[in-house]
């Protein structure tokens, strides 16, 4: 009997994120941060908060900037030599400074996200007013670091504190876990945080048909589960492999998956 909690729906729309595009991730610690443009591509740079942006006037006519909603979007017509971008935070002032340079190239560059230094921790009477941030249920967390993990640039992954790759004991196709589909279903990695495991499970279609995928139909006791994509295309087409993420709590996933035993696979000889 599968038993999967609503959190694999909240899962797989975050995955569906990851697939699509990764994000540059870069810290701001008073150090000016590097960001390359590609001439005649627009680069996206997720800042959080609304900024002023001073432009030198060197680059008049060279470098298109828009500011908005917390989001800066700079597009070069022409190569640009090395040069400083001052955003500063509408709402505290604080001044940060980018280093640009536009070259030519074909493929456009990722978006970038910055991500600051953790404000002061308010004090006892500021705590009692101030609501605490919820934090991101650890199965949703785990889910989405084995994702980038298997999918994004190394320098995207966002680090999860306690997170540990474990060694995998299922390491041979799970004949039971998809047994409506003609699907096979191999082990490739597995992490632990916590009480939870995540299992990323490759997925690839053995016949000629779509496969779309439904978390229901696993023969495993799953507290989440969510796929990198809705279906598989058929045998040979490049859409006939995904990877689906199997949460489990309390143990790996062979504790989780109903496994042929020994005994039966001698019945079935004699």
């Amino acid at each position: 009997m599968t038993r999967i909690s609503t959190l694999g729906l909240t899962i797989a729309l975050m995955l569906w994120g990851v697939a699509a595009q990764a994000v540059e991730l870069m810290r701001w610690e008073r150090l000016p941060l590097a960001v390359p443009l590609v001439i005649n591509q627009e680069r996206v740079v997720f800042i959080g908060e609304d900024v002023r942006v001073g432009v030198p006037s060197t680059l008049t006519g060279k470098l298109r900037v828009q500011s908005t909603g917390g989001t800066l979007y700079l597009r070069a017509s022409e190569a640009i030599a090395p040069t400083r971008l001052q955003l500063q935070s509408v709402a505290t002032g604080e001044i940060i400074l980018l280093d640009i340079a536009a070259t030519p190239g074909d493929q456009p560059l990722e978006p970038v996200r910055i991500l600051k230094n953790a404000q002061r921790q308010p004090t006892e009477a500021e705590s009692s007013t101030v609501p605490v941030p919820e934090r991101t249920p650890i199965p949703v967390a785990l889910t989405r670091y084995a994702a980038q993990s298997l999918y994004a640039p190394l320098r995207t992954v966002e680090s999860l504190p306690g997170v540990r790759r474990v060694p995998l004991k299922l390491r041979t196709e799970l004949p039971t876990l998809l047994p409506t589909e003609n699907v096979s279903s191999t082990p490739i990695a597995a992490w632990r945080l916590d009480d939870y495991w995540v299992t990323a499970v490759k997925l690839r279609n053995r016949g000629s048909k779509t496969v779309q995928l439904d978390p229901r139909r696993f023969q495993a006791k799953l507290f989440a589960a969510a796929f990198q994509h809705t279906f598989l295309g058929p045998v040979g087409s490049a859409e006939d492999t995904t990877v689906a993420y199997l949460v489990t709590r309390g143990a790996g996933l062979e504790h989780a998956v109903m496994l042929l035993s020994v005994s039966e696979g001698a019945d079935d000889e004699s």
